[in-house]
């Protein structure tokens, strides 16, 4: 009866240290989910990261483009205070100014309908 009671006990330590393995693997394995989550979605994540980063290179592109715009609008300012014959030009065109005995027509264009 005493080998029956020792294998028992040999049993039970070795059933109870697997079973203490298989916990402390289970309880890493979810550490390490954990970790893994948090490290590609979390605040400072890839996925995080990716995003600033896509969303820097829209607003670089916007400023370069507010940059050009405003060189454009400053060689604009820049003809319309010193450039008399550029002045003229636009009143011409844009709103149909004369000079004295000359005559604006108007061109109407043909629907095409007909």
């Amino acid at each position: 009866m005493r080998k029956r009671r020792t294998l028992n006990k040999s049993r039970r330590k070795q059933f109870i240290a697997e079973a203490q393995r298989k916990f402390f693997r289970a309880i890493i394995l979810l550490v390490v989910s954990f970790l893994i989550i948090i490290f590609l979605f979390g605040n400072h994540g890839i996925y995080q990261l990716y995003k600033i980063k896509a969303q820097r290179k829209i607003t670089q592109k916007r400023i370069e483009e507010l940059k050009t715009e405003r060189v454009l609008l400053e060689n604009e300012k820049n003809r319309l205070e010193t450039d008399l014959d550029y002045i003229e030009r636009l009143a011409r065109e844009k709103y149909r100014m004369a000079k004295k005995g000359e005559k604006v027509f108007k061109v109407i264009p043909r629907d095409k309908k007909k």
